[in-house]
């Protein structure tokens, strides 16, 4: 248990007492050595964890599969980046370790880029590492790649780049088709030239749709809705997007964003707590649940910004940050210690301590 404790009391160490809002030009470069060891120590955890992770053995029988196939039809089989690195990681010999290392280096990225585009880093690290970190990217490797490279993209977004956003969802839904769900949420970005933009979205929304979506739509459609699958906690995840949704449209007026900034979370929130509605009336719970997963960035947006959004001259509210991060540590206490499937992840185990203690 203590490795999981670890990897929050650091950020949390560094988040409590964060009041100066630090804007960051270029997230992904010039990170300084406490943010560089962050990213080092969530590669090596998520990377070398030894059966962790509900799905762990899922994913030992994707690189059994792997074994029998040539290059060409691992790219052809389920989603390609993921198959091809199972096909290499087969044949190096170093099985899922490779494919988890090269997985947390993408998915962390990501996370750590993501983070410091935010006024309060270590508090949106705070914020992601009880579910996005522990549960996510070493529970469902492939959405959790996914997902990292969704936070480029909304970056990228951030910054009016909507053809890096494209990019980066298009490559995400290489590892995970339903990455590709996140194409049309482009159009909510008001930007400089919108009938050309808006076109590009909408034509590599309907590629991606056909190369990609479409089999995870007709997947989802008859493995989770027709058979009614049900996600144990699948309401109080959803809830999760749907509490930060609620607190941004309250109060985005007092959130130092641009316009262009506010409009598109606006409309983040409204389609998580749309989310929120459509888990009443499906039949299955488990579809909502995988769907709702791609706006778990809304939570780190939201409450990394609320701390400054009500403090006062520019500066955060301690008592914010100091509410945030027992919410945090409240979220992995609860889920390590009562959630139905925590005893996958508990304890952890690590690969390299394995093989020489095991």
């Amino acid at each position: 248990m203590w490795p999981y404790a670890l990897l929050l009391l650091i950020p949390v160490h560094l988040a409590w007492n964060q009041r100066r809002p630090r804007g960051v030009e270029k997230p992904w470069a010039g990170w300084p050595g406490g943010w560089i060891a962050m990213f080092g120590l969530l590669v090596v955890m998520i990377g070398l964890r030894h059966e962790v992770g509900g799905d762990w053995f899922n994913y030992e029988s994707h690189l059994e599969t792997a074994r029998f196939l040539s290059w060409s039809e691992a790219l052809g089989e389920g989603d390609p980046a993921y198959s091809a690195l199972n096909w290499l990681s087969v044949r190096t010999g170093l099985g899922s370790y490779l494919v988890n290392t090269v997985c947390a280096l993408i998915f962390g990225f990501g996370l750590v880029v993501f983070c410091r585009h935010l006024p309060l880093p270590w508090l949106g690290l705070v914020v992601a590492v009880p579910y996005l970190v522990i549960v996510v990217a070493m529970g469902y490797t492939r959405q959790g790649v996914a997902i990292g490279l969704a936070m480029l993209g909304l970056v990228a977004l951030d910054k009016d780049r909507v053809l890096w956003f494209i990019f980066f969802v298009a490559l995400a839904a290489t590892f995970h088709k339903s990455a590709a769900i996140l194409v049309p949420l482009a159009i909510f970005h008001r930007t400089k030239h919108p009938l050309v933009e808006w076109g590009l979205v909408i034509v590599s929304g309907i590629l991606l749709y056909q190369e990609m979506l479409q089999s995870f739509v007709d997947n989802l459609r008859s493995g989770y809705i027709e058979a009614e699958y049900q996600s144990a906690g699948a309401a109080i995840r959803v809830a999760m997007n749907a509490v930060p949704a609620v607190l941004f449209l309250v109060w985005r007026k007092r959130f130092a964003i641009t316009a262009v900034q506010r409009t598109f979370w606006s409309w983040m929130s409204l389609t998580a707590l749309g989310l929120t509605l459509l888990l009443v009336v499906s039949p299955s719970s488990t579809a909502v649940d995988r769907v709702a997963l791609y706006w778990i960035p809304l939570q780190l947006f939201v409450l990394a910004h609320l701390p400054v959004a009500m403090g006062q001259d520019g500066m955060a509210s301690k008592r914010w940050v100091h509410r945030i991060v027992l919410y945090s540590a409240a979220v992995q206490f609860v889920w390590l210690f009562f959630a139905d499937h925590s005893f996958a992840w508990v304890p952890y185990k690590f690969y390299p301590w394995v093989v020489l203690f095991g």
